[in-house]
């Protein structure tokens, strides 16, 4: 008993497991099943149901009937065993699988239409030329798949389409009966199609974080995965601009805590703004470097060189607190010292700025550069975007002694 029940439970979970890892299903609630009434030598037009958002598959049955005749099993029902589009085209079998088990002696033939004015010809004229399907052959039964991939009849974005109907019976009226159900990618049904998604990743590439970044392609594509995930197409687009742009930015701080993990944008983004230094674009090369610290995963020299482009662009309020910020992190950094004595100083701070120019004025900060000499070609770079101060003498003076 212990290992039946053991078996069932297997099968059980197999089954589901089956069941989740399906992309798509058979919308039997929005298929299609009309009985078409059609005079003998007569032409008809018939629309089917809209086909639901994300359908990327139809089959579609057409049984001709006798008066009384009744269909064996309905399409819908056939289709439950089969568990995706594929396992219909997979040989014969599949193929007569689906097609009704009884039909009448009429025959028709019948043409598939993806625009209702097509249809309309076909029906005042017999037109075919324009059709996406064409049976010119007289069938008394009849079923087929239809993909995006491959028919023209599922390429349009009007979501239904025209059966026309020609009767071969001279004589007597014919009973059609029409069914055709789609199937419906899970995915695709939130609305998210090719189109849709290139449109939110170049909303997201004309966004300051995005420009920040050498190469953004990765970030946006975080951002779309971020957006789709919480919403349909649909309901994205129907939320205010505000609404929409702070989805953009909550999803884009998202990712940039993901993305920033990856110790090749820091080090490209801190090459970027090196660069951008080297030619005089302070500004620029802050916004580079602010998504470095923004990332929590900046250095000491990060900051360092951040509070110095804030100093080389008047705003030293910033300067100074991004620099006391690197001081937390490491106070025997005499790059960092010096930086912040240029933040005091030019913060009308003297006494600080003093305490810190003395204290160092005897070492280097680098290996092969002095403290004297790097306060002089700081004074200088200062000087050269219009930063005047009439204590840089003073300074110089006071650590020449």
């Amino acid at each position: 008993m212990t290992k039946q029940l053991l078996l069932f439970i297997v099968f059980l979970f197999v089954i589901n497991t089956f069941a989740q890892q399906q992309d798509g299903y058979w919308d039997k609630e929005r298929s299609t099943t009309k009985e078409i009434k059609v005079s003998a030598r007569d032409r008809i037009v018939v629309q089917i149901d809209d086909l639901p958002l994300g359908t990327t598959e139809i089959v579609y049955r057409i049984t001709l009937l006798d008066e009384n005749q009744q269909l064996a099993s309905s399409l819908v029902s056939v289709l439950k065993s089969i568990p995706d589009p594929t396992g219909i085209s997979q040989g014969s079998a599949g193929a007569v699988f689906v097609l009704s088990k009884i039909s009448g002696d009429d025959k028709c033939t019948y043409a598939i239409f993806s625009k209702q004015d097509l249809a309309t010809q076909y029906q005042d004229s017999g037109k075919t030329l324009e059709s996406c399907l064409i049976q010119s052959e007289p069938v008394s039964k009849d079923a087929k798949r239809l993909s995006v991939d491959k028919s023209s009849c599922l390429s349009n974005d009007n979501g239904s389409l025209w059966f026309g109907f020609e009767s071969k019976n001279w004589i007597m009226n014919q009973k059609i009966i029409l069914e055709v159900v789609p199937w419906v990618d899970k995915k695709l049904s939130r609305g998210w199609t090719l189109e849709n998604r290139k449109h939110i990743i170049s909303q997201c590439k004309t966004s300051n974080l995005a420009q920040k970044m050498n190469n953004s392609d990765s970030f946006c594509v975080c951002v779309l995965d971020k957006i789709q995930a919480k919403y349909k197409f649909q309901e994205f687009q129907k939320l205010l601009m505000m609404e929409q742009s702070k989805v953009y930015k909550d999803a884009g701080d998202v990712c940039l805590g993901e993305i920033s993990t990856s110790p090749a944008l820091s080090a490209d983004l801190r090459k970027d703004a090196s660069l951008l230094i080297k030619n005089g674009k302070y500004g620029a090369a802050i916004e580079k470097l602010a998504v470095v610290i923004n990332s929590n995963k900046a250095t000491i020299l990060d900051y360092n060189t951040i509070g110095s482009c804030y100093l080389l662009t008047k705003q030293y309020g910033k300067g100074l607190k991004y620099l006391q910020d690197a001081e937390k992190l490491d106070n025997t950094e005499l790059l960092v010292q010096l930086n912040l004595a240029h933040a005091y100083l030019l913060n009308d701070n003297y006494k600080e700025a003093k305490k810190i120019y003395k204290k160092y004025q005897n070492q280097n900060v680098t290996d092969n550069l002095s403290w004297v000499q790097k306060t002089e070609q700081d004074f200088k770079a200062f000087q050269k975007v219009g930063i005047q101060n009439e204590d840089f003498e003073r300074v110089l003076k006071l650590i020449k002694e």
